[in-house]
């Protein structure tokens, strides 16, 4: 999907939280907290350049690349070139962030076990020098 190809949010989907992200975002839930798998499931739209902070999940996540292209990168490690169809198993407490390319939009299912038993931990934004480094 190139930039040219503006998608539409998915029905229902909500702006999300802003003080997490650099640019837009909007989420729609899938799997929202209190089901019975205690397994959080939501669709993630990030238009171009669009990142969320550093952070973190107690139980890990998992990332499944619905369309587009983006990235993924943990502390201190160089960032990985995510396109439709790849998958990012993240591990407990792993400092990461994960967000569009300068130019494409991107979105991705993401994927929280043990939902209930703790939130992510939101850190400090991605730096646009950081962000640029990726390029």
């Amino acid at each position: 999907m190139s930039n040219q190809e503006k998608p539409v949010a998915p029905a229902s989907a909500q702006p999300a939280q802003a003080q997490y992200f650099t640019g837009t975002a909007w989420v729609k839930m899938l799997a929202g907290p209190g089901n019975s798998t205690d397994c959080t499931v939501g669709d993630v739209l990030f238009e171009p350049g669009c990142r969320n902070n550093w952070h973190s999940h107690p139980h890990g996540q998992l990332l499944v690349v619905t369309s587009g292209t983006g990235y993924y990168q943990e502390k201190g490690q160089p960032a990985r070139l995510l396109r439709p169809g790849d998958t990012v198993v993240i591990a407990p407490e792993v400092v990461h962030w994960h967000g569009a390319t300068a130019t494409d939009w991107f979105a991705h299912l993401a994927i929280n076990p043990s939902a209930s038993q703790g939130a992510p931990v939101w850190l400090e934004p991605v730096t646009d020098a950081e962000y640029q480094a990726v390029h």
